[in-house]
């Protein structure tokens, strides 16, 4: 078990006085204040206190571990001629797949731990800053000896991307050994989210870890490369509640190919034959399709948006999609929820979008989808039965 005898006693003297001092803890436990407040930080550390006032948390949390860096981006004024120098402007941000997720989590409500890597320097004390001013709890990150990863993306004058240099020294360097009391924090957390930046000794651990605390685990890919790397780890001795890749990367999770219905679908089955309970696959413009176990395939097409910047959809839409399962939506809903966050995000020039909240969420959910495109899918003859339901737009 996760908590201490003493710190069970200590959560059954809150659940009915949230607002007991230490002092009268201890008097009520026969102990000293010193000892009670190493208890209760601790316990805090662990996901069951948040807060001030000794707040007992009874909604779901989610722990992310992965990527965390800052994000510099440049945007071409006209559009982009390779090879030589193009007139824009540039900005700087915190970034990661990881840390993105989890700022999208925390302003959606969702309690969000984030466990990845950072340097110490400028950099990381300002990723550091923004994250936590977002709301997410950085109790455990690593402070790496490498300098603070970055991602410089290139975008064109519509705000698609031309192209991306990622640093991840140190989230590659992030180990098992460096995750601290993870275990404790997945005993009261209703959600793992580990992306593919991670080694695969970390990414390893951390999903052992999910298994053992009976914690659904979601991964996301994050790119090919990564995808390729990290593909063993898929094993039907250890089930995963999600995997989330794009085409590309499921090709490269399976070694099958994937470009067209009958072969996305076939893909996604031998995920679900390596322990795989639900494979969504974010296939650009024309949507996604959420291939489950227990249910027909289900095809998503896109809502509109008007793109401002295309970077960052896709963490938006992951988190989304956690958050609505945190709430209890059932996976197709939880799809149309990412879907939305995807679309509001794009029309960002944020890679964070920095209003999203639940309201504007739900606003997004009532509105684009009574009016969202009729679309046009191919229908292989070997997939008759496909049928659209409601999309997203998806870009790593």
């Amino acid at each position: 078990m996760a908590l201490t005898d003493r710190e069970r006693e200590i959560v059954d003297l809150l659940r009915v006085d949230p607002l007991l001092a230490p002092a009268e803890i201890a008097d009520r436990l026969g102990t000293t204040r010193a000892a009670v407040n190493v208890h209760l930080s601790h316990l805090t550390r662990k996901g069951v206190l948040r807060g001030r006032g000794y707040i007992l948390s009874e909604e779901p949390s989610a722990v992310v571990i992965g990527g965390a860096n800052l994000d510099i981006k440049a945007r071409s004024a006209a559009p982009a001629i390779l090879a030589t120098s193009n007139p824009g402007s540039g900005s700087m941000a915190a970034g990661g797949v990881g840390r993105n997720i989890a700022e999208n989590l925390a302003r959606l409500g969702t309690p969000t731990y984030l466990v990845a890597a950072v340097g110490n320097d400028a950099m990381g004390e300002r990723l550091l800053a923004d994250t936590s001013a977002a709301g997410v709890r950085l109790d455990h990150v690593h402070r790496s000896g490498h300098p603070t990863g970055t991602y410089t993306a290139v975008l064109d004058a519509t705000g698609e991307l031309v192209l991306a240099v990622a640093d991840m020294t140190a989230t590659g360097n992030l180990m098992p050994e460096h995750l601290g009391p993870l275990r404790e924090l997945l005993a009261h957390a209703g959600l793992l989210v580990v992306d593919g930046n991670l080694s695969t000794a970390t990414a390893s651990h951390a999903l052992d870890l999910a298994l053992a605390a009976g914690v659904p685990a979601l991964f996301e890919p994050v790119s090919v490369p990564k995808a390729a790397v990290l593909a063993p780890l898929i094993a039907a001795d250890r089930p995963l509640f999600a995997v989330t890749p794009n085409r590309e990367e499921l090709t490269a999770l399976t070694g099958l190919p994937s470009g067209t219905d009958a072969e996305l679908l076939a893909a996604a089955a031998s995920l679900h034959e390596r322990g795989v309970a639900h494979v969504w696959v974010r296939l650009g413009s024309r949507g996604s399709l959420l291939s489950s176990v227990d249910d027909e395939p289900a095809f998503v097409p896109a809502l509109s948006a008007a793109v401002e910047d295309v970077t960052g959809a896709g963490d938006a839409m992951l988190a989304a999609f956690a958050h609505a399962l945190l709430a209890g939506h059932a996976p197709r809903q939880a799809v149309e929820h990412g879907t939305a966050a995807a679309a509001l995000t794009i029309e960002s020039a944020h890679t964070v979008r920095p209003d999203l909240s639940p309201r504007l969420l739900a606003q997004a959910l009532a509105e684009r989808t009574d009016r969202r495109p009729t679309p046009a899918w191919t229908r292989d003859s070997a997939t008759p039965h496909l049928r659209p339901r409601h999309e997203h737009q998806e870009h790593q």
